[in-house]
Order: C-alpha cells, then structure tokens, then sequence
C-alpha cells in the first residue's frame, strides 16, 4: 500500500513532512542537462554534494554553481558563491529548491555512484573522478621559488641596543627649580 494518495493534496504535504532521509533523497532528484541524459541514459539523478547545477529560475538564473550542502529537512540546496546581503551587511548563503536547478556535471569521484549510472573508470576523466586536472597538477608539482627574508638585525642584536632617551619637555625642567 503506498504512503501517500495521489488524489489528496493533504496526504502530498503530509507525506512531504513526514518522510524519513531516505524517501527525501529520492525526492530531491534533479533533471540532467541534454548532454548527461544522452551519455547516462537516465532523465533524473539524486543530487550530491560537489555536482556542478546550472540555475533555472530566481535572480540567479543561468549561473553554474557547485553543491556546496543539501539539506534534506528543508529539501534545499546550497550552492558555492549564491548569498544574499542580511540587514546586518552580511553574507547569507542562499538556499534553493531542488526544482529550479539542472544538473550539468557530476561528481563521480564515489565508486558506488559510478555503479549506480554503470560507468566504467576507462570512460572518466580526471576531473569527474575528484583528482586535480593536469594543469593544476603541475603548478602544485612545481611551487613557485619563495622570497628569501631580506636581512636585517638579529634578535640577539635588537636585544642589546638600548632604546633611544627621551628629551625632557620644557615645562617639567621649569618644575625642578624651586
């Protein structure tokens, strides 16, 4: 028997309120964009935290972000550089429904969701599998030479100096005379 009736709109939100995790990951499902749906022969996936999304509607509309958090309690999604300004001047990350998004790149670093969408590791690239591209590889193999301090005085030597005197001001010489 299913927990919920198509028919009723109340069973709907009542189902929505009380679903375990399990049940709310299924239902955050996000559609892939044309390209993933034609190479993984699937139209929805459960969205993951590191999946690149491209936003459909709001006042963000058309920026491609990455998943920084998902929070099933709200069914929402917070994306990496999507925020609001509070009162206060601060920055507030903005959370999005899962409905206004499009998954656009996936993360397959986990080996379990690779299975899931049957992908085999010879048809990944290093990107898809979490490893740092080629280019930034490179540039972390190679760091680039470091200043050396420029030279000045010792510890030892700033130690032994003894602190220039102060020059008394006129109005406490006047004060000593009697």
């Amino acid at each position: 028997m299913s927990s919920s009736s198509p028919h009723s709109p109340r069973r709907q939100r009542k189902a929505l309120y009380n679903d375990p995790t399990f049940r709310r990951r299924r239902r955050m499902a996000v559609p892939l964009s044309r390209e993933l749906r034609a190479r993984f022969h699937r139209r929805s996936v459960p969205l993951r935290k590191g999946d690149t999304v491209r936003v459909l509607s709001g006042s963000f509309e058309g920026r491609e972000e990455r998943v920084q958090r998902i929070v099933r309690r709200d069914y929402s999604v917070v994306l990496d550089n999507v925020t609001l300004k509070t009162g206060e001047e601060k920055l507030k990350p903005l959370p999005i429904r899962p409905g206004h998004l499009v998954i656009t790149r996936l993360n397959l670093a986990d080996a379990w969701r690779r299975r899931t969408l049957r992908v085999s590791d010879e048809e990944l690239t290093p990107e898809e599998r979490g490893e740092p591209a080629e280019e930034e590889a490179v540039s972390e193999a190679t760091p680039p030479p470091a200043e050396l301090p420029e030279p000045g005085p010792s510890a030892d030597e700033t130690a032994d100096e003894k602190p220039p005197e102060r020059a008394k001001s006129p109005t406490t010489e006047e004060d000593d005379e009697p």
